[in-house]
């Protein structure tokens, strides 16, 4: 690392980054999923101007690591936090099957090896 000076202005990098031993696993597990379920949305075309980012593929990655982690998670970060993301899961996994063009069989979805069969 260089020992240049930082310039005039520029915040250290210790004053940036937050101690990672001083965040609590909840929300760590909650902020992660909340940016996948963000970015599954943009994919499946949710989002303003949703046609140009529409990418099925993307979202179905997305979506599969969001069931991976909300339900491994579940246990570790209560009712109260894993309800609203059991439910943003769902309603992604719906959305998912309603922008596929071949609409995938039950239990064959995006996360669903990991959540079960999805239905509206």
């Amino acid at each position: 690392m260089s020992d240049a000076p930082e310039p005039a202005g520029s915040p250290a990098f210790d004053d940036l980054t937050r101690d990672i031993a001083d965040v609590p696993a909840v929300e760590v597990i909650t902020t992660v999923a909340v940016h996948l379920m963000s970015a599954a949305a943009v994919n499946l075309g949710l989002a303003e101007d949703g046609a140009d980012h529409k990418d099925l593929d993307e979202a179905r990655k997305l979506i599969t690591a969001l069931a991976g982690l909300v339900t491994a998670g579940a246990t570790e970060i209560s009712n109260f936090h894993a309800g609203p993301l059991r439910d943003g899961l769902k309603s992604l996994q719906l959305a998912f099957r309603e922008a596929s063009v071949v609409p995938d069989e039950p239990g064959q979805g995006p996360g669903e090896k990991f959540t079960g069969p999805v239905f509206g």
